[in-house]
């Protein structure tokens, strides 16, 4: 128990930043970190752990879930946040890109599926988010975010292909 205790204690800063990120409030936070170090001191003896780092992540989210299942939170996603930004292939969208790069990409939009396409020209061209795209086009959120990411995924992979054909260096 010393040695756990020891242990527990190095981690409170991940397990107390995990707990709030899921509860949102510091109180909460604070309370599940008290109530999960009363319960893992059972659970530690039951369990044959190799990576206790992994393991208490695991366990504290799974704490934070439960908890925001009893008091029948909703949980929310940010899809108004542009976490898929790509410097790559934000360069290849500038009008300062290689002409020949800039030629490639044309062509290789031309290629992509048209929820591909229209999601790709919304999101960097048109800096709109996840919901105005999804509202506006009629796709589900998470479709949204995949036709970006592979549309994305197609192109580099198409640019690559193209600038080799027409003698240019890859990006």
């Amino acid at each position: 128990m010393d040695c756990f205790g020891m242990l527990y204690k190095r981690y409170i800063p991940l397990v107390y930043g995990l707990c709030l990120k899921y509860l949102k409030s510091p109180e909460s936070a604070e309370d599940a970190v008290m109530q999960l170090f009363e319960d893992l001191s059972d659970k530690v003896k039951l369990h044959d752990i190799t990576n206790f780092r992994s393991w208490l992540y695991r366990v504290a989210q799974n704490h934070c879930l439960q908890i925001l299942r009893s008091k029948k939170m909703i949980f929310t996603t940010d899809w108004q946040s542009q976490s898929v930004d790509s410097a790559e292939f934000l360069d290849l969208l500038s009008e300062n890109g290689e002409e020949t790069q800039l030629k490639a990409l044309h062509h290789c939009m031309e290629h992509l599926s048209e929820a591909q396409r229209t999601c790709i020209q919304e999101f960097f061209l048109a800096e709109k988010s996840y919901a105005d795209i999804s509202e506006e086009k009629g796709y589900e959120l998470k479709g949204v975010k995949s036709h970006i990411q592979n549309g994305k995924r197609n192109l580099k992979l198409c640019i690559e292909k193209t600038t080799k054909e027409w003698g240019c260096c890859p990006i």
